[in-house]
Protein backbone atom coordinates (compact mmCIF):
# COMPACT_ATOMS: atom_id res chain seq x y z
CA UNK A 1 0.00 0.00 0.00
CA UNK A 2 1.56 3.33 -0.73
CA UNK A 3 1.88 6.35 1.37
CA UNK A 4 -0.75 8.10 -0.28
CA UNK A 5 -3.57 5.08 0.46
CA UNK A 6 -2.22 4.93 4.31
CA UNK A 7 -3.20 9.06 4.48
CA UNK A 8 -6.56 8.41 2.73
CA UNK A 9 -7.37 5.66 5.24
CA UNK A 10 -6.25 7.53 7.99
CA UNK A 11 -8.10 10.85 6.54
CA UNK A 12 -11.51 8.34 6.57
CA UNK A 13 -11.43 8.04 10.07
CA UNK A 14 -10.93 10.97 11.18
CA UNK A 15 -13.55 12.56 8.09
CA UNK A 16 -16.25 9.87 9.64
CA UNK A 17 -16.23 11.61 13.06
CA UNK A 18 -16.45 14.98 11.32
CA UNK A 19 -19.57 14.01 8.99
CA UNK A 20 -20.93 12.08 12.11
CA UNK A 21 -21.18 15.49 13.60
CA UNK A 22 -22.78 17.51 10.94
CA UNK A 23 -25.65 19.26 11.19
CA UNK A 24 -28.63 17.65 9.04
CA UNK A 25 -29.33 20.55 7.03
CA UNK A 26 -25.55 20.57 5.98
CA UNK A 27 -25.75 17.06 4.57
CA UNK A 28 -28.65 17.33 2.78
CA UNK A 29 -27.42 20.73 1.03
CA UNK A 30 -24.31 18.22 0.30
CA UNK A 31 -26.88 15.80 -1.37
CA UNK A 32 -29.10 18.14 -3.29
CA UNK A 33 -25.61 20.04 -4.81
CA UNK A 34 -24.39 16.07 -5.94
CA UNK A 35 -28.38 15.95 -7.43
CA UNK A 36 -28.06 18.93 -9.13
CA UNK A 37 -24.85 17.98 -10.81
CA UNK A 38 -25.59 14.73 -11.70
CA UNK A 39 -28.69 16.46 -14.05
CA UNK A 40 -25.73 18.86 -15.14
CA UNK A 41 -24.39 15.74 -16.99
CA UNK A 42 -27.23 13.91 -17.57
CA UNK A 43 -26.87 14.83 -21.65
CA UNK A 44 -24.93 12.96 -23.98
CA UNK A 45 -21.76 15.33 -24.20
CA UNK A 46 -21.30 15.29 -20.44
CA UNK A 47 -17.90 14.37 -18.85
CA UNK A 48 -19.52 11.88 -17.07
CA UNK A 49 -21.08 10.33 -20.00
CA UNK A 50 -18.05 10.35 -22.32
CA UNK A 51 -16.01 8.29 -19.36
CA UNK A 52 -18.99 6.21 -19.43
CA UNK A 53 -18.89 6.01 -23.45
CA UNK A 54 -14.94 5.20 -23.09
CA UNK A 55 -15.69 2.50 -20.32
CA UNK A 56 -18.02 0.87 -22.76
CA UNK A 57 -15.88 0.61 -25.80
CA UNK A 58 -13.06 -0.43 -23.74
CA UNK A 59 -15.75 -3.53 -22.38
CA UNK A 60 -16.81 -4.48 -25.45
CA UNK A 61 -13.10 -4.96 -26.76
CA UNK A 62 -12.52 -6.87 -23.95
CA UNK A 63 -15.73 -9.30 -24.68
CA UNK A 64 -17.46 -7.92 -21.64
CA UNK A 65 -21.02 -10.22 -20.97
CA UNK A 66 -24.10 -8.58 -21.95
CA UNK A 67 -24.99 -8.87 -18.48
CA UNK A 68 -21.90 -6.43 -17.59
CA UNK A 69 -22.56 -4.29 -20.17
CA UNK A 70 -25.87 -3.11 -18.83
CA UNK A 71 -24.87 -2.35 -15.44
CA UNK A 72 -21.71 -0.91 -17.05
CA UNK A 73 -23.97 1.88 -18.88
CA UNK A 74 -25.57 5.00 -18.09
CA UNK A 75 -27.73 7.16 -20.02
CA UNK A 76 -29.38 10.60 -19.52
CA UNK A 77 -32.54 8.66 -18.40
CA UNK A 78 -30.52 6.66 -15.91
CA UNK A 79 -28.82 9.64 -14.62
CA UNK A 80 -32.06 11.24 -14.12
CA UNK A 81 -33.21 8.66 -11.98
CA UNK A 82 -29.66 8.52 -10.23
CA UNK A 83 -30.48 11.50 -9.17
CA UNK A 84 -33.73 11.80 -7.79
CA UNK A 85 -32.59 8.92 -5.80
CA UNK A 86 -30.02 11.33 -4.50
CA UNK A 87 -32.88 13.49 -3.33
CA UNK A 88 -35.09 10.71 -2.01
CA UNK A 89 -32.67 10.08 0.46
CA UNK A 90 -31.90 14.24 1.00
CA UNK A 91 -36.20 14.24 2.31
CA UNK A 92 -35.33 11.24 4.64
CA UNK A 93 -35.28 11.62 8.46
CA UNK A 94 -32.03 12.14 10.02
CA UNK A 95 -31.17 8.81 11.29
CA UNK A 96 -28.56 10.33 13.62
CA UNK A 97 -29.21 10.09 17.40
CA UNK A 98 -33.02 9.22 16.28
CA UNK A 99 -34.13 7.13 19.10
CA UNK A 100 -35.03 3.38 18.89
CA UNK A 101 -36.47 2.89 22.54
CA UNK A 102 -36.70 4.87 25.52
CA UNK A 103 -37.37 4.07 29.37
CA UNK A 104 -37.51 5.63 33.05
CA UNK A 105 -36.61 3.20 35.98
CA UNK A 106 -38.61 3.46 39.37
CA UNK A 107 -35.42 5.60 40.58
CA UNK A 108 -35.55 7.79 38.00
CA UNK A 109 -32.67 6.96 35.95
CA UNK A 110 -33.74 7.47 32.36
CA UNK A 111 -32.17 4.85 29.68
CA UNK A 112 -32.66 5.38 26.06
CA UNK A 113 -30.58 3.63 23.51
CA UNK A 114 -30.04 5.48 19.50
CA UNK A 115 -28.69 5.30 16.29
CA UNK A 116 -25.49 6.46 15.50
CA UNK A 117 -22.87 5.44 12.44
CA UNK A 118 -20.81 2.75 11.97
CA UNK A 119 -17.81 4.83 11.21
CA UNK A 120 -16.07 3.82 7.86
CA UNK A 121 -17.42 1.71 5.44
CA UNK A 122 -15.84 -0.14 2.89
CA UNK A 123 -17.73 -1.21 -0.42
CA UNK A 124 -16.71 -2.96 -2.83
CA UNK A 125 -18.56 -3.33 -5.96
CA UNK A 126 -18.19 -4.63 -9.86
CA UNK A 127 -19.83 -2.91 -13.05
CA UNK A 128 -22.05 -0.58 -11.66
CA UNK A 129 -21.37 3.03 -11.87
CA UNK A 130 -24.39 3.94 -10.10
CA UNK A 131 -23.11 2.33 -7.10
CA UNK A 132 -20.22 5.32 -7.07
CA UNK A 133 -23.58 7.78 -6.29
CA UNK A 134 -26.20 5.48 -4.36
CA UNK A 135 -23.38 4.71 -1.86
CA UNK A 136 -21.80 7.79 -1.23
CA UNK A 137 -25.18 9.64 -0.62
CA UNK A 138 -26.10 7.23 1.19
CA UNK A 139 -22.90 7.43 3.64
CA UNK A 140 -22.93 11.20 3.62
CA UNK A 141 -26.89 11.39 4.76
CA UNK A 142 -25.98 8.65 7.50
CA UNK A 143 -22.88 10.27 8.75
CA UNK A 144 -20.55 7.38 7.56
CA UNK A 145 -17.15 8.21 5.53
CA UNK A 146 -16.79 5.31 3.04
CA UNK A 147 -13.93 3.69 0.63
CA UNK A 148 -15.54 2.90 -2.48
CA UNK A 149 -14.05 0.35 -4.72
CA UNK A 150 -15.36 -0.27 -8.48
CA UNK A 151 -14.28 -2.59 -10.92
CA UNK A 152 -11.96 -2.14 -13.48
CA UNK A 153 -14.21 -2.29 -16.30
CA UNK A 154 -16.12 1.19 -14.60
CA UNK A 155 -13.19 3.27 -13.79
CA UNK A 156 -13.68 6.34 -15.92
CA UNK A 157 -17.21 6.33 -15.17
CA UNK A 158 -16.66 6.10 -11.35
CA UNK A 159 -13.76 8.17 -11.20
CA UNK A 160 -16.47 11.51 -13.34
CA UNK A 161 -19.01 10.51 -10.61
CA UNK A 162 -16.53 10.68 -8.00
CA UNK A 163 -15.52 14.10 -8.78
CA UNK A 164 -19.36 15.69 -8.39
CA UNK A 165 -19.59 13.96 -4.87
CA UNK A 166 -16.32 15.93 -4.31
CA UNK A 167 -17.47 19.13 -5.31
CA UNK A 168 -20.92 18.60 -3.74
CA UNK A 169 -19.08 17.73 -0.55
CA UNK A 170 -16.80 20.83 -1.18
CA UNK A 171 -19.66 23.15 -1.62
CA UNK A 172 -21.45 21.94 1.71
CA UNK A 173 -18.16 22.69 3.72
CA UNK A 174 -17.97 19.35 4.55
CA UNK A 175 -14.56 16.39 4.26
CA UNK A 176 -13.90 15.46 1.08
CA UNK A 177 -11.82 12.79 2.60
CA UNK A 178 -15.23 11.36 3.62
CA UNK A 179 -15.98 9.35 0.62
CA UNK A 180 -12.39 7.97 -0.90
CA UNK A 181 -12.87 6.09 -4.23
CA UNK A 182 -10.24 3.48 -4.25
CA UNK A 183 -7.70 1.93 -8.00
CA UNK A 184 -9.17 -1.00 -8.71
CA UNK A 185 -6.26 -3.53 -8.80
CA UNK A 186 -5.84 -7.46 -8.21
CA UNK A 187 -7.09 -9.80 -5.86
CA UNK A 188 -3.86 -9.44 -3.97
CA UNK A 189 -4.26 -5.82 -3.64
CA UNK A 190 -8.35 -6.20 -2.38
CA UNK A 191 -6.69 -8.67 0.30
CA UNK A 192 -4.62 -5.96 1.62
CA UNK A 193 -7.19 -3.20 1.44
CA UNK A 194 -9.45 -6.42 3.82
CA UNK A 195 -6.72 -6.47 5.73
CA UNK A 196 -7.39 -3.11 7.05
CA UNK A 197 -9.28 -3.67 10.64
CA UNK A 198 -8.15 -0.41 12.28
CA UNK A 199 -9.57 2.00 9.94
CA UNK A 200 -12.53 -0.27 8.38
CA UNK A 201 -15.70 -1.11 10.33
CA UNK A 202 -17.80 -3.24 7.52
CA UNK A 203 -16.73 -4.36 4.38
CA UNK A 204 -19.80 -4.46 2.11
CA UNK A 205 -18.91 -6.76 -1.58
CA UNK A 206 -21.62 -5.62 -3.95
CA UNK A 207 -21.10 -7.89 -7.36
CA UNK A 208 -21.32 -11.67 -8.10
CA UNK A 209 -20.67 -14.91 -5.82
CA UNK A 210 -16.93 -15.05 -6.02
CA UNK A 211 -16.77 -11.69 -4.94
CA UNK A 212 -18.96 -12.18 -1.84
CA UNK A 213 -16.99 -15.52 -1.19
CA UNK A 214 -13.11 -14.04 -1.23
CA UNK A 215 -14.62 -11.36 0.36
CA UNK A 216 -15.41 -13.50 3.29
CA UNK A 217 -12.70 -15.74 3.16
CA UNK A 218 -10.24 -13.09 3.48
CA UNK A 219 -11.50 -10.31 5.53
CA UNK A 220 -10.32 -9.30 8.55
CA UNK A 221 -12.87 -6.88 8.77
CA UNK A 222 -16.39 -7.80 9.54
CA UNK A 223 -18.08 -8.58 5.97
CA UNK A 224 -22.05 -7.52 5.29
CA UNK A 225 -22.91 -9.95 2.14
CA UNK A 226 -25.63 -10.55 -0.27
CA UNK A 227 -26.98 -9.10 -3.42
CA UNK A 228 -26.50 -12.83 -5.22
CA UNK A 229 -30.08 -13.58 -6.00
CA UNK A 230 -31.72 -16.93 -7.38
CA UNK A 231 -35.04 -15.75 -7.26
CA UNK A 232 -38.19 -18.59 -7.85
CA UNK A 233 -41.44 -17.47 -8.62
CA UNK A 234 -44.13 -20.03 -8.01
CA UNK A 235 -47.38 -20.07 -10.02
CA UNK A 236 -49.99 -21.88 -7.74
CA UNK A 237 -52.98 -23.23 -10.13
CA UNK A 238 -54.99 -20.94 -8.57
CA UNK A 239 -53.59 -17.60 -10.03
CA UNK A 240 -55.19 -15.34 -12.52
CA UNK A 241 -53.14 -16.45 -15.79
CA UNK A 242 -52.99 -13.40 -17.84
CA UNK A 243 -51.71 -11.46 -14.98
CA UNK A 244 -49.97 -14.22 -13.73
CA UNK A 245 -48.02 -14.16 -17.12
CA UNK A 246 -47.34 -10.28 -16.83
CA UNK A 247 -45.45 -10.86 -13.40
CA UNK A 248 -43.58 -13.16 -14.79
CA UNK A 249 -42.29 -11.11 -18.08
CA UNK A 250 -41.92 -8.19 -15.69
CA UNK A 251 -39.81 -10.09 -13.15
CA UNK A 252 -37.39 -12.06 -15.65
CA UNK A 253 -37.08 -9.26 -18.99
CA UNK A 254 -37.79 -5.49 -17.11
CA UNK A 255 -33.95 -5.76 -16.41
CA UNK A 256 -32.26 -9.08 -16.74
CA UNK A 257 -28.91 -7.99 -15.67
CA UNK A 258 -29.57 -7.72 -11.63
CA UNK A 259 -30.06 -9.61 -8.88
CA UNK A 260 -33.48 -9.22 -8.06
CA UNK A 261 -34.13 -10.86 -11.81
CA UNK A 262 -36.48 -14.21 -11.92
CA UNK A 263 -34.47 -16.68 -12.22
CA UNK A 264 -36.80 -20.02 -11.32
CA UNK A 265 -40.42 -20.51 -12.53
CA UNK A 266 -42.32 -23.20 -10.79
CA UNK A 267 -45.49 -23.65 -11.92
CA UNK A 268 -48.34 -26.33 -10.57
CA UNK A 269 -49.06 -29.37 -12.72
CA UNK A 270 -52.43 -28.38 -12.07
CA UNK A 271 -52.57 -25.40 -14.43
CA UNK A 272 -49.57 -26.58 -16.54
CA UNK A 273 -50.81 -27.71 -19.78
CA UNK A 274 -53.45 -24.54 -19.70
CA UNK A 275 -50.43 -22.09 -19.05
CA UNK A 276 -47.51 -23.44 -20.91
CA UNK A 277 -47.79 -22.10 -24.62
CA UNK A 278 -49.51 -18.94 -24.03
CA UNK A 279 -46.52 -18.73 -21.10
CA UNK A 280 -43.19 -19.91 -23.62
CA UNK A 281 -44.88 -18.35 -26.25
CA UNK A 282 -44.88 -14.85 -24.60
CA UNK A 283 -40.96 -15.54 -23.46
CA UNK A 284 -39.98 -16.33 -26.30
CA UNK A 285 -41.46 -13.07 -27.86
CA UNK A 286 -39.23 -11.17 -25.50
CA UNK A 287 -35.94 -13.09 -26.37
CA UNK A 288 -35.96 -15.22 -23.09
CA UNK A 289 -34.68 -18.72 -23.64
CA UNK A 290 -36.08 -21.43 -21.20
CA UNK A 291 -34.48 -24.21 -19.34
CA UNK A 292 -36.99 -26.42 -18.68
CA UNK A 293 -37.53 -29.88 -16.56
CA UNK A 294 -38.18 -33.52 -18.57
CA UNK A 295 -41.87 -32.97 -17.73
CA UNK A 296 -41.95 -29.17 -19.18
CA UNK A 297 -39.84 -30.13 -21.76
CA UNK A 298 -42.56 -32.89 -23.11
CA UNK A 299 -45.41 -30.35 -22.78
CA UNK A 300 -43.64 -28.00 -24.89
CA UNK A 301 -43.99 -27.62 -28.78
CA UNK A 302 -40.14 -27.31 -30.18
CA UNK A 303 -38.88 -24.48 -30.12
CA UNK A 304 -35.12 -22.69 -30.87
CA UNK A 305 -36.52 -20.80 -27.32
CA UNK A 306 -36.32 -23.69 -25.09
CA UNK A 307 -34.33 -26.48 -24.05
CA UNK A 308 -33.31 -29.59 -21.67
CA UNK A 309 -32.85 -27.96 -18.32
CA UNK A 310 -29.00 -29.35 -16.70
CA UNK A 311 -28.12 -30.62 -13.72
CA UNK A 312 -27.19 -27.22 -12.36
CA UNK A 313 -29.65 -24.52 -14.04
CA UNK A 314 -31.73 -24.52 -10.98
CA UNK A 315 -29.20 -23.39 -8.85
CA UNK A 316 -27.92 -20.41 -11.50
CA UNK A 317 -28.12 -16.60 -11.50
CA UNK A 318 -28.58 -16.45 -14.80
CA UNK A 319 -28.22 -12.48 -15.05
CA UNK A 320 -29.81 -12.66 -18.68
CA UNK A 321 -32.84 -13.49 -20.89
CA UNK A 322 -32.67 -17.19 -19.44
CA UNK A 323 -35.29 -18.73 -17.44
CA UNK A 324 -35.41 -22.07 -15.66
CA UNK A 325 -39.07 -23.71 -15.36
CA UNK A 326 -39.98 -26.40 -13.67
CA UNK A 327 -43.08 -28.47 -12.82
CA UNK A 328 -44.34 -29.47 -9.28
CA UNK A 329 -47.07 -31.22 -7.14
CA UNK A 330 -48.09 -28.68 -5.23
CA UNK A 331 -47.26 -26.12 -2.87
CA UNK A 332 -45.70 -27.99 -0.35
CA UNK A 333 -43.34 -29.50 -3.42
CA UNK A 334 -42.76 -25.85 -4.29
CA UNK A 335 -41.70 -24.54 -0.86
CA UNK A 336 -39.62 -27.17 -0.46
CA UNK A 337 -37.57 -26.95 -4.28
CA UNK A 338 -37.07 -22.84 -2.83
CA UNK A 339 -35.43 -24.06 0.57
CA UNK A 340 -33.25 -26.11 -0.70
CA UNK A 341 -31.94 -24.25 -4.02
CA UNK A 342 -32.79 -20.29 -2.90
CA UNK A 343 -30.20 -17.77 -2.15
CA UNK A 344 -32.59 -16.08 0.00
CA UNK A 345 -32.89 -12.99 -2.01
CA UNK A 346 -36.46 -12.69 -3.36
CA UNK A 347 -39.25 -15.37 -3.86
CA UNK A 348 -42.40 -14.97 -5.04
CA UNK A 349 -45.93 -16.65 -5.00
CA UNK A 350 -48.37 -16.40 -7.38
CA UNK A 351 -51.79 -17.35 -5.91
CA UNK A 352 -55.27 -16.24 -5.17
CA UNK A 353 -55.55 -18.54 -1.85
CA UNK A 354 -54.78 -15.99 1.55
CA UNK A 355 -53.73 -19.50 3.16
CA UNK A 356 -51.50 -20.50 0.98
CA UNK A 357 -49.87 -17.17 1.15
CA UNK A 358 -49.82 -17.12 4.95
CA UNK A 359 -48.14 -20.38 4.59
CA UNK A 360 -45.88 -19.34 1.87
CA UNK A 361 -44.39 -16.50 3.89
CA UNK A 362 -43.75 -18.17 7.09
CA UNK A 363 -42.10 -20.99 5.36
CA UNK A 364 -39.62 -19.31 2.89
CA UNK A 365 -37.21 -17.52 4.76
CA UNK A 366 -35.81 -15.12 2.22
CA UNK A 367 -35.00 -11.34 2.65
CA UNK A 368 -38.00 -10.57 0.72
CA UNK A 369 -41.11 -12.46 0.31
CA UNK A 370 -43.91 -11.56 -2.48
CA UNK A 371 -47.66 -12.40 -3.31
CA UNK A 372 -48.62 -11.43 -6.24
CA UNK A 373 -46.07 -8.92 -7.61
CA UNK A 374 -42.72 -9.17 -9.04
CA UNK A 375 -39.26 -9.97 -7.82
CA UNK A 376 -37.90 -6.47 -8.93
CA UNK A 377 -39.27 -4.53 -6.61
CA UNK A 378 -36.27 -5.50 -3.82
CA UNK A 379 -34.46 -2.49 -4.48
CA UNK A 380 -33.89 0.32 -1.98
CA UNK A 381 -35.67 3.40 -3.95
CA UNK A 382 -39.13 0.83 -4.70
CA UNK A 383 -38.88 -0.17 -1.54
CA UNK A 384 -39.14 3.74 0.33
CA UNK A 385 -35.39 3.65 1.28
CA UNK A 386 -34.37 6.49 -1.28
CA UNK A 387 -31.32 3.97 -2.27
CA UNK A 388 -29.49 0.96 -1.22
CA UNK A 389 -26.01 0.54 -0.51
CA UNK A 390 -26.43 -3.46 -1.15
CA UNK A 391 -29.05 -5.69 -0.81
CA UNK A 392 -27.92 -8.44 2.18
CA UNK A 393 -28.96 -11.82 2.38
CA UNK A 394 -27.59 -11.86 6.26
CA UNK A 395 -29.76 -12.76 9.08
CA UNK A 396 -27.66 -10.54 11.29
CA UNK A 397 -27.67 -6.43 11.73
CA UNK A 398 -29.35 -5.81 8.23
CA UNK A 399 -31.45 -8.06 5.93
CA UNK A 400 -32.74 -7.00 2.22
CA UNK A 401 -32.01 -3.56 0.83
CA UNK A 402 -29.71 -2.27 3.09
CA UNK A 403 -30.49 1.82 3.03
CA UNK A 404 -30.38 4.84 6.05
CA UNK A 405 -31.19 2.45 8.82
CA UNK A 406 -29.09 0.05 8.18
CA UNK A 407 -25.65 1.77 8.33
CA UNK A 408 -26.02 2.67 12.08
CA UNK A 409 -25.26 1.05 15.28
CA UNK A 410 -26.62 2.20 18.48
CA UNK A 411 -25.82 3.50 21.51
CA UNK A 412 -27.20 3.79 24.84
CA UNK A 413 -27.30 6.61 26.94
CA UNK A 414 -28.39 7.15 30.36
CA UNK A 415 -29.23 9.98 32.50
CA UNK A 416 -29.04 10.50 36.21
CA UNK A 417 -29.10 12.54 39.14
CA UNK A 418 -25.96 11.26 41.03
CA UNK A 419 -26.66 7.54 40.37
CA UNK A 420 -25.26 4.64 41.55
CA UNK A 421 -25.87 0.81 41.72
CA UNK A 422 -26.43 -1.08 44.79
Amino acid sequence: MTPAQQTALQALRHSARLLAAASLPTRQQALLQLAALLRANAHEDSAVLRANRADLEQARANALAPAMLDRLTLSPQRIEHIAADVERVAALPDPIFSELESRVRPDGLRIKRVRVPIGVLAVIFEARPNVTIDCAALAVMSGNAALLRGGKEANQSNMALFALVQDALQFADLPTAAICVWPAGEREELAHLLAQDAVLDVVIPRGGAGLHAYCKSVSKVPVLSGGVGICHMYWHHSAHAERAVAVVLNAKTQRPSVCNALDVLLLDKACAAATMPTLLTALAEHSVHCKLCPEALAMAAPSAWTSAADAGDFDTEWLGLTLSIKLVDDADAAIAHIQQHSSGHSDALLAEVPALWQRFVRAVDSAAVYHNASTRFTDGSELGLGAEIAVSTERLHARGPMGLNELMSSKWIVEGHYHVRV
